[in-house]
């Protein structure tokens, strides 16, 4: 298996080229970014982010201190604005009493009891969880999304009905723990799967294509 996935990450890497995710200016920004982004475009997101810079710093603090109405006005375009509100709230505000506003220390200590901890916290699923560890905390912790799972049911290495955790573990259990290298797989996939590996395929131009049992 770890043959098969190293294979498939340089694949993609020779036809896009060297890729790389998230784009933000600070690790809270992360945060934030992956909180807008649940169940939404990332182009909204983009959007919401925008009048949000506008509006305030992006600090744990800031996000405290503006009236919850006027933050789902500014995240608006990011949908579900008041769900997302509360949320970005509520991990501020256990941010600033359990760490002093200190994000690095709040994602120091052991990967799987970091984890576990913002697991437990109203609005962080597995999802989340990764993106704010690999993206805001640079640690590697493998970020499985609707296009990993795609991906490697046409590629024939899940049957489809896998748990996010069994998925996370597949790449988890085979491939080096390095940053940059889960940092890039991730963003390689989501490029071939807005690309190419839609949901109705563009298989003709896929580097993918002979190889994938799909096509068999």
């Amino acid at each position: 298996m770890k043959e098969k996935l190293l294979s498939l990450c340089h694949r993609l890497a020779a036809h896009f080229g060297p890729l790389h995710w998230w784009p933000a200016d600070t690790p809270f920004e992360v945060v934030i970014g992956a909180f807008l982004t649940q169940n939404t475009a990332w182009r909204n997101v983009e959007l919401a982010m925008a009048g949000l810079k506008q509006a305030i710093p992006l600090t744990p603090q800031a996000l405290c201190d503006l009236s919850t109405q006027r933050l789902e006005e500014l995240i608006r375009p990011a949908g579900f604005f008041r769900q997302k509100a509360q949320r970005l709230q509520l991990f501020s505000t256990y941010l600033l009493d359990r760490h002093q506003g200190d994000l690095a220390a709040m994602l120091s200590g052991p990967l799987p009891q970091v984890r576990d901890t913002l697991l437990r916290l109203k609005g962080v699923g597995p999802e989340t969880a990764d993106c704010i560890l690999l993206y805001a905390a640079q640690r590697p912790s493998f970020v499985v999304d609707a296009y990993t799972r795609r991906l490697l049911k046409r590629l024939g290495l899940l049957t489809g009905d896998e748990s996010y955790a069994v998925i996370r573990a597949l790449f988890m259990d085979h491939l080096p723990h390095q940053v940059d290298l889960f940092n890039a797989y991730h963003a390689l996939i989501v490029e071939q799967c807005k690309i190419i590996c839609r949901k109705r395929p563009l298989c003709e131009s896929c580097p993918l294509r002979p190889q994938c049992p799909a096509l068999l």
